[in-house]
């Protein structure tokens, strides 16, 4: 890690020999985090003093908009290098965020392999295994002895992303098995290939979705997986590294989505992107709170009558709003990491019944209690229906946080779509009406 004084020079620069020196002999994804947090003007005094092999490393570590500040006051000789030395997903990622001007600019410097390989990848849909593969793995042919391929490795894939699978394939690039470095390593030189290679491979299509790649490599602990195309054509791997940024990208937007945020913000967002993510959620929010009121707006006689209302309300409200929440990221958090499916929904549906129970009578008995204290002795029959709806809304809102999700699945839609403002709102909308119709039909009996 650097040092608080390394982190300081640039700002009070006494030594540009011995900054160069401690950044090029930091790690990479350090020096990243350093050129990031330093002011816009300064990051690229830092990168130009790294050394070619290390302001390549760093670069793949920095967020896209320093990626492009960074292009912006280099010369254009200096990016290429940069752009070319990149792996093929990352220099993709990277044209994803970038002017199409720039991009454009960037790829007449590629030499044509990378050029190739590169339009290969943004030719997939977003989110899709095709869209986050890297085309530099290790392909072996058929017929080649154990020998040939460890010779073949030495010479051609030394830069290849990942050397510990090595893929074989037919002349028609078809994926045939896959065999690993260390069989390589163990196995007489003059074994061929094909008698010591699996033929149970693990592989992913190209229009997957990238969560459930992460899901199967997961599931049967890989450090990569090859991607083929509809013919069963090998045209690509995606790397353990890859997939921890798709758990960490999904697992991000859908707390996001839960807590009404739109897009992808970053805690150190600047504050109009703040805005312009937060705002649209925050105004739909007003048109659904409206709904809840207008739920109230027709008892505002029978509040009147009985004002220990407007202290219970709040209570009942937040409550159930609570519960849902819960039963809500339980269910979205099982449905990302696959382990319920739709098919499972009345299997979580009764167990959340069964909590429920338990967890409805405690909350009503709570709220009737308070209800009993706070009320004068004329309306102490107040916290019986308060007791009856709060075990009613959390029913409700159990339920509701199972279901909804589930249905969204079914769908095929996104289950995080079910926001926490969303249902929370709309509780309160079922809770006030029947909250306060129940009390308007039992003034008139007492009446």
């Amino acid at each position: 890690m650097l040092t608080q004084d390394v982190r300081n020079s640039v700002i009070d620069i006494a030594d540009l020999n011995q900054l160069k020196l401690d950044l090029n002999g930091t790690q990479p994804v350090d020096v990243g985090e350093y050129i990031t947090q330093l002011p816009k003007q300064q990051r690229a005094i830092a990168f130009r003093l790294l050394n070619k092999h290390q302001a390549i490393d760093v670069f793949e570590y920095l967020p896209p908009e320093v990626q492009e500040e960074i292009i912006n006051s280099l010369h254009d000789v200096q990016v290429a290098h940069i752009v070319e030395a990149m792996s093929p997903d990352e220099r993709a990622e990277l044209f994803d965020e970038l002017p199409a001007g720039v991009v454009k600019r960037l790829l007449q410097e590629l030499s044509s392999e990378q050029r190739q390989a590169t339009a290969t990848i943004l030719g997939y849909s977003e989110g899709t295994a095709g869209r986050v593969m890297t085309t530099e793995y290790v392909r072996l042919r058929e017929g080649l002895t154990v020998g040939e391929a460890l010779s073949k490795i030495r010479r051609q894939d030394e830069d290849k992303e990942t050397i510990y699978y090595a893929y074989v394939t037919d002349d028609n690039r078809k994926l045939v098995s896959v065999v690993s470095l260390r069989q390589l390593l163990f196995t007489f030189p003059d074994v061929l290939i094909r008698d010591i290679a699996s033929e149970r491979v693990i592989k992913v299509r190209t229009e997957m979705p990238q969560e459930e790649v992460a899901r199967i490599m997961k599931r049967y602990d890989l450090i990569a997986v090859p991607v083929v195309d509809r013919e069963d054509r090998l045209v690509g791997i995606v790397t353990i590294d890859d997939v921890v940024d798709i758990l960490e990208e999904e697992a991000t937007e859908d707390i996001q989505k839960l807590a009404g945020v739109s897009g992808d913000e970053a805690a150190l967002s600047p504050p109009q992107i703040t805005i312009r993510k937060r705002l649209p959620w925050l105004l739909g929010n007003i048109a659904l709170y409206i709904g809840a009121a207008s739920a109230i707006a027709p008892f505002q006689s029978v509040i009147s009558l009985v004002p220990v209302l407007a202290v219970i309300m709040p209570i009942l409200s937040n409550t159930s709003g609570n519960v849902a929440i819960q039963a809500l990221s339980v269910t979205v958090r099982g449905l990302g990491v696959g382990e319920v499916t739709p098919l499972d929904t009345m299997k979580i549906l009764r167990k959340e019944i069964l909590a429920g129970l338990g967890t409805a009578l405690a909350l009503g008995t709570a709220l009737g209690t308070l209800s009993l204290i706070w009320s004068p002795a004329a309306e102490r029959w107040v916290s019986i229906v308060a007791a009856t709806v709060m075990i009613v809304n959390v029913f409700i809102a159990a339920s509701l946080g199972t279901v909804l999700p589930m249905t969204l699945k079914r769908l095929n839609l996104d289950p995080a779509l079910i926001s926490g403002p969303l249902l929370t709102t709309t509780l309160d909308a079922i809770g006030f009406l029947t909250f306060l119709s129940m009390i308007s039909v039992a003034l008139q009996v007492f009446k």
